[in-house]
């Protein structure tokens, strides 16, 4: 009886399909059409093979490697619309001024970073925001040039659409008092520079900034993608790269060095494009180049969003473009009859506007082209449908909404500010949403972006209610924006962005479940365990 016994388990393996990985005992959300749930998903050459019950994926298919998730949730791997992998990856070696109540605040962070970093040929820094200072001023270089007057300071605002740099920045970059440029802002007071710079001001100082060598660029992109995978990022959306990153990041790929998949938009430049647009989109099995992207305007935040009206906190003011229209109206043209996807960043009113009058003249109707408007972020109430008529995806980021409420109704006013973060409005325009972050003007946290998206407030639980609730998505609308949506925006939904037969095994365990936790528990839930291509890459 005994050796009968043993026969059949023989002749069980045996009828059984060898695969690399089964994952079950989860509470697996496919997020596939009907977005289904179930217990077991089979994995073989990094591409889901099979998903179903328990009893039936391990009555089917036998594996040397099995993970029991334990009854937690598994959602396939997050995916972030928007965002700037490489600027992140470089600003995790930079001084971090985040959170800076006050400007003495960031001149204590600069000098202790200084300080602890002694010889460095430029001191930068990112994160500040004057809008968190007791007056809301921007802030002026004297301390700088008095702490370092040898050595170049540069600190970009939280938002990368402004910085401050001290005079000897200024003097490298052959900067003076009283020049001007189109789409930026070299700010001067009484004749003398006070080291602001706005927008297109900005490109002055990267050009005299020392390029990062290979070595630091690997240790950079390795950094962001650990710190990526720990979120269950699996994919990102990397907007606006030129040449030498994105050859940096395709040679890091193909050494294994870096698993991360990323979607590239190729940054508008003559160089750039001359050099991409005739040789088509370029793709492998973690990096593809499809997109172009264009910057329509700057940030409210730095005052630089194109406004229809000016500004409610500084009369006269409505921001500026940063190219004339005919720029747009010409890349417009040159891409509508190419496979390339126009992806423009549009803050204002004016902005958008201006952006979606030209798409729908190129585009003409109903189309699958999928050009975007990253950030859509004030619309002017005429102008929600020019977005459904075309197609036109709008790409937001939610914790953008919840970071700019508290002074977003001084730039707008109330009347203006219900068209701004109108996520649900403009979901209803094609009844889809892709989710980013824009991390690092953001927090890197997929979670946060939930509980924006959801819940309608930030990390501390204000307001109580949410902002402007109205335009809450509900909590399957946010987990598709930040998954299969995400990975249409990026044309790549026939191979992540839902746990189904057929495309990359990419997926995270959760400790707790999105779908059911209680908005305080959300910034509590943690990533067990994060998979691309059926390999961990996190937490096991």
């Amino acid at each position: 009886m005994l050796f009968i016994a043993v026969m059949a388990v023989l002749a069980s393996c045996r009828s059984k399909q060898k695969v690399d990985l089964i994952l079950f005992h989860g509470k697996i959300y496919t997020v596939d059409s009907a977005f289904t749930t179930t217990e077991a998903l089979a994995v073989k050459d990094g591409k889901i093979l099979a998903v179903g019950t328990d009893a039936a994926i391990r009555a089917s298919y036998i594996a040397a490697d099995t993970v029991d998730a334990g009854g937690k949730a598994v959602y396939p791997g997050f995916i972030d619309a928007h965002s700037h992998f490489v600027e992140y990856g470089n600003s995790l070696f930079t001084d971090s001024l985040y959170g800076s109540s006050s400007f003495e605040e960031v001149v204590r962070r600069v000098k202790d970073f200084a300080a602890a970093h002694p010889g460095l040929p430029w001191i930068i820094g990112r994160g500040w925001d004057q809008n968190r200072f007791p007056d809301k001023a921007f802030p002026e270089n004297a301390a700088l040039n008095n702490l370092f007057p040898a050595t170049p300071v540069a600190l970009v605002r939280v938002d990368g659409h402004a910085m401050l740099v001290n005079s000897k920045a200024l003097e490298l970059a052959g900067i003076r008092p009283g020049e001007t440029l189109d789409g930026g802002l070299v700010e001067t007071k009484n004749g003398k520079l006070t080291g602001i710079l706005i927008d297109n001001a900005e490109r002055l100082i990267y050009r005299a900034i020392p390029v990062v060598t290979a070595a630091q660029f690997r240790e950079q992109m390795d950094s962001a993608q650990q710190r990526c995978f720990a979120q269950g990022l699996t994919t990102v959306t990397d907007p606006g790269l030129g040449r030498r990153e994105i050859e940096g990041l395709d040679s890091l790929q193909k050494a294994g060095l870096l698993k991360m998949r990323i979607y590239v938009m190729v940054r508008d430049s003559k160089e750039d494009l001359d050099y991409y647009l005739p040789r088509g989109p370029y793709k492998t099995d973690l990096l593809y180049v499809k997109g172009v992207k264009a910057y329509a305007d700057g940030a409210l935040g730095s005052r630089g969003a194109c406004l229809l009206q000016p500004y409610g906190d500084k009369p006269g003011w409505q921001g500026f473009l940063l190219s004339n229209p005919a720029h747009f109206d010409s890349l417009a043209a040159r891409l509508a009859g190419t496979d390339w996807q126009l992806c423009t960043h549009a803050i204002g009113d004016s902005g958008n506007r201006m952006i979606l009058m030209v798409y729908n003249k190129y585009l003409k109707g109903k189309n699958d082209k999928r050009w975007r408007v990253e950030h859509a972020q004030v619309i002017n109430d005429a102008d929600f449908d020019l977005f459904g008529k075309a197609s036109v995806i709008p790409s937001v980021q939610p914790t953008h909404a919840t970071s700019d409420m508290y002074w977003a109704i001084e730039r707008l006013g109330p009347v203006r500010l219900k068209g701004a973060y109108a996520y649900k409005r403009l979901l209803a325009e094609n009844g889809w949403l892709p989710l980013g972050t824009d991390f690092p003007v953001e927090d890197i946290s997929p979670f946060k972006t939930f509980l924006a998206a959801v819940f309608r407030v930030d990390a501390r639980g204000y307001p109580a209610g949410g902002f402007q609730p109205e335009n809450s998505l509900t909590r399957e609308e946010a987990i598709r924006g930040m998954t299969i949506w995400a990975a249409r925006a990026d044309c790549l939904e026939k191979e992540i962005g839902s746990l189904e037969p057929g495309k990359r095994a990419d997926f995270v365990i959760l400790d707790r479940d999105l779908m059911k936790v209680g908005a305080g528990e959300v910034l509590r839930t943690r990533v067990v365990a994060t998979y691309c291509g059926g390999a961990p890459v996190f937490g096991r």
